[in-house]
């Protein structure tokens, strides 16, 4: 079936405050042949490690979101890939919010990630990030070796959402044309309005942002949700499948995924570290990027 969707143009990704980074175009995906995604991907500066880190955003972010960590994972020998998943970044944007699921989103980095032949895997994961991403090493285990997990969780769909969440989900669903720009200021301080709006670039009007809106309310809220019964597979498979190194940080200010959920979710991850608590710091934690990786990399050696 051939999705009708829109394509940012280039021209709004222009001159982005710290994300000069060459795009690349993974098209066709084998999942989703109509559709073309972008991704990131920088080599080490430093002596390589062998290894990649695979940085997956969340909502309503994209590549971006990564800036101020690259330069640290690819001194550190990572080479560094950063995917927009569709509806997100310079990826294409279906119009039809039902075309956003679980599985399609799912499906698709898993073609991605064939499509590379990504090996030696960190992940590198927040919000949908995780979400999505910590449903996918249990059936590639052998690609996947360090986990770097931050401000996420496994929407298993068999517990009660928390009320942050649902108010986040019912503003949301108030907001179809979510002001990006002033959201991501009000909720991380310390983003210049320049960054902010770089933010909001890949979103010209409302219709380029159906996948945006679509993700609060693909959350698993009940067992037989769609993704539920994965999310409860990979909450078993971290616990006892589960063999390489984790680190985590938290950034306590988060309302929705701050440090009750969080540490839930280490406790679900087999061998994970003591986490990193960074007390100013908000959802979107990759802006404190420089301070994660200081606390967390050396416990992924």
């Amino acid at each position: 079936m051939t999705i009708t969707a829109l394509r940012t143009e280039d021209n709004r990704f222009s001159n982005l405050p710290g994300y000069a980074y060459k795009p690349n175009y993974m098209f066709p995906l084998r999942t989703k042949p109509s559709l073309r995604m972008h991704y990131i991907d920088v080599p080490p500066t430093g002596a390589s490690n062998g290894r990649a880190a695979l940085c997956l955003h969340g909502q309503p972010t994209w590549s971006y979101l990564y800036r101020k960590m690259i330069p640290g994972l690819t001194a550190a020998g990572y080479r560094v890939i950063a995917p927009d998943m569709f509806g997100f970044g310079r990826s294409d944007k279906p119009r039809e919010e039902a075309v956003y699921t679980f599985n399609f989103h799912r499906d698709s980095l898993i073609a991605f990630i064939e499509s590379l032949d990504i090996q030696r895997i960190t992940l590198v994961c927040q919000d949908w990030g995780g979400l999505l991403g910590l449903t996918i090493p249990m059936d590639m285990p052998d690609r996947f070796e360090a986990l770097l997990v931050m401000n996420t969780t496994l929407g298993t769909g068999d517990g009660p959402l928390t009320q942050g969440f649902l108010d986040w989900r019912a503003w949301n669903n108030k907001n179809p044309d979510m002001p990006i720009a002033a959201l991501m200021k009000r909720s991380t301080p310390i983003l210049s309005d320049a960054e902010a709006a770089a933010y909001e670039a890949p979103f010209p009007d409302a219709t380029f942002k159906a996948g945006v809106r679509r993700f609060p309310n693909l959350v698993p809220d009940h067992p037989e949700a769609e993704g539920a019964a994965l999310s409860r597979r990979a909450r078993e498979w971290w616990s006892t499948g589960w063999s390489g190194r984790t680190a985590m940080a938290i950034g306590e200010k988060d309302p929705v995924l701050g440090p009750p959920v969080m540490l839930a979710l280490a406790k679900m991850i087999r061998g994970c570290q003591a986490p990193l608590h960074i007390p100013e710091g908000g959802h979107f934690l990759q802006e404190y990027g420089e301070q994660v990786l200081a606390g967390t990399l050396p416990l992924l050696k």
